[in-house]
């Protein structure tokens, strides 16, 4: 099976092509991601409609380790972070306890990649 024919499905039941899927990731601090051509479980992403309940609990994914998400704590800061700016009080809590087991640069990395999810006009800022 070729990439550009491998479609996988995120959280929110979208469709994406395995590069689409590789950027998600990427930016949401998978940098080290592979995607085996049989692996067709869900990715645990952020898409533009998801409110506050839905990314803290992306943010509870990969704090964990649960769900189909790897640990990944620069992906459960930036998840948090904008759960936080939809409005979650208990996503700030998550952050903030977060960030005092991350080095500094990691707690920058995940700030950098939640500010260019919100820069591409991906996640919104609460009204």
């Amino acid at each position: 099976m070729k990439n550009a024919e491998l479609t996988l499905t995120s959280l929110a039941g979208e469709k994406l092509d395995l590069s689409t899927a590789r950027e998600r990731a990427k930016c949401a601090g998978l940098s080290s991601m592979t995607i085996a051509a049989n692996e067709m479980a869900p990715l645990p992403l952020p898409t533009p409609d998801m409110g506050s309940d839905d990314l803290m609990r992306l943010g509870m994914m990969y704090s964990t380790g649960s769900g189909g998400a790897p640990v990944d704590l620069v992906s459960a800061h930036m998840m948090f972070n904008l759960a936080a700016m939809r409005g979650s009080l208990e996503a700030s809590v998550y952050r903030r306890e977060l960030s005092k087991e991350m080095e500094r640069e990691d707690v920058a990395e995940a700030q950098r990649c939640a500010r260019q999810w919100l820069d591409q006009g991906r996640i919104g800022l609460v009204a």
